[in-house]
Order: structure tokens, then sequence, then C-alpha cells
């Protein structure tokens, strides 16, 4: 038999006995609902400071404005980001966010760095909510420093603010397209909101036609142009090495005029699209 002190003793054990228990049972609830967020890759923005900080740590950033989980679009929006693997996603149902950010009802919201740009879907006036369609719009919208130029990224490219797109056309896979893309890459941001930076792979077939424009071939690259939407211009950087002086020396003449006064493309032609 237990002495008094012992018996003393079996509560307070059997309470801190418990209170293990139920800390291991909250603690795996825990683990499985942060597995479940891990899974489907998206974070859950609990206040202004936490969106701006996922904003601000990518250079495209998407965020699905949803006011619960049981909203249209809800699950779509998973999916749709589940499959674009290569998009920071996120989910926030905050009011405060919403405000800061002036989203009325459940929308679907990307931020891009290289132009300054917001793209909102209103779910509400949308007539179809499917992943593919929201696989689509993130595809198009998704403009990043440098983008690479294809029929889905020529839409959000040419409905960008940002008319003047300096483009490296180049073969993927040649020895200098890498250190060349990087140049490119690390040069970009210093414009940000002036220009798009864009990829032309001269090795693809569809990309004949933007070569084309510029009067060039496949054994004519790299080079690099700049195309002016608003103008319908366009000008051909001389052709030498492409070196990152010689790349800002010519974006900084499109910006101060003077590439408009030489017109080292010759007389504009007549209304093109890339």
């Amino acid at each position: 038999m237990p002495s008094t002190g012992e018996a003393g003793l079996l509560p307070v054990l059997e309470s801190r006995a418990l209170l293990l228990v139920l800390s291991l049972l909250f603690c795996d609830v825990s683990l499985q609902l942060v597995s479940k967020d891990l899974e489907n890759g998206i974070l859950r923005l609990k206040d202004v400071p936490a969106a701006e900080a996922f904003i601000n740590s990518t250079e495209v950033a998407v965020i699905g404005f949803f006011q619960t989980e049981a909203a249209r679009g809800y699950q779509e929006f998973l999916s749709a980001a589940a499959r674009m693997k290569a998009l920071s996603a996120a989910v926030c149902g905050e009011q405060q966010v919403w405000a800061r950010y002036g989203i009325a009802s459940d929308t679907i919201s990307i931020f891009r760095k290289a132009d300054l740009h917001q793209e909102h879907l209103n779910l509400s006036e949308a007539k179809k909510v499917d992943a593919d369609g929201l696989v689509r719009f993130m595809t198009m919208n998704n403009v990043r420093y440098v983008t690479e130029y294809n029929q889905a990224s020529a839409v959000g490219l040419f409905q960008s603010e940002v008319k003047t797109h300096v483009l490296l056309l180049a073969v993927r896979g040649r020895a200098d397209s890498d250190p060349l893309q990087e140049r490119f890459r690390d040069l970009a941001p210093k414009y940000t909101g002036k220009m798009l930076f864009v990829l032309v792979n001269g090795s693809e077939k569809s990309n004949a036609r933007v070569l084309e424009y510029f009067g060039l071939g496949s054994h004519d690259l790299p080079r690099v142009g700049i195309y002016d939407g608003t103008l319908d211009e366009k000008w051909l950087m001389p052709s030498d090495d492409i070196t990152t002086e010689r790349v800002q020396t010519f974006c900084d003449s499109f910006l101060a005029g003077d590439l408009q006064k030489q017109n080292e493309a010759g007389t504009p032609e007549d209304k093109t699209e890339l």
C-alpha cells in the first residue's frame, strides 16, 4: 500500500500525465495542420506585415483573397497554385489586408516587381471558375525581371503599362546563352517600371516572326534589340560583344531619347506586333 505522501502524489502525477497526453494530442493536430499547408504549398497571411513581406520576397506573388474556404474558387485556386510551382502563392482572409490592397470581394491577385503592376481577377464577375482557367490567368501574367517570350507570356507583356521591351535574342543551349541571360537578369531591376526585359529563344520556330521583324536569322544571334509598343518602332544594338555596359548604354540612350533621334532601325515600318 502506498504511504500517505505517495498517495498525495498520485493525483499530481495523474494530472501531469493527462496534461502530457493532451499536449501530445494538440501537438499532433498542429503538425497535421502544418503538414496540410505545406502539402498544398500555400501560406496563410495573417496581417499586413506578413502580406508585404510575402509580396516583397519574390518577383511574382499570387494571393487568393477568400473570405472562407467554402468560397467560390478556393479549391480551384489551391489546385492551380499546386500546378504553378514556379509561382509563390498564398491565401488571405484578413480584412485589414484586403483593405490595404483595395480588395472588396473574393479575388485572385498577382503582384509583379518587373513593372510594379497588380492584376486582379474578381471571382464574383467571372462567368466560369476552374483550375485550368486560373492556370492560364497565372501563366499569362507571370511577367518577371526577365520573361521568356511565348504565346502565353506575350499577353501579359503587351497588356503591361510598360510598353518598352528590351529583347535578348539568343539560341538557348549555346555556350554563350547562359552568361548573357545572367547579365540581362542582373541589369533588369535597374529599369523596373521603365522597361521589360524579354528573352526570345531563336531556336523556337514560333519565334521566327520576331527574328524576321528585326531582320535577323538564327545565324545572326545573339543580338539585343528594343521594341517600343507605343511608337511601334524597333532598334537593334550594333553587333559586337554583348556586355552589361553596352546594354545599359543602349537602354539609357533610349530613355534619353537619343535612339529615337538616330532611328537606327531605319524608316518605321507598318504597324506590326511581335
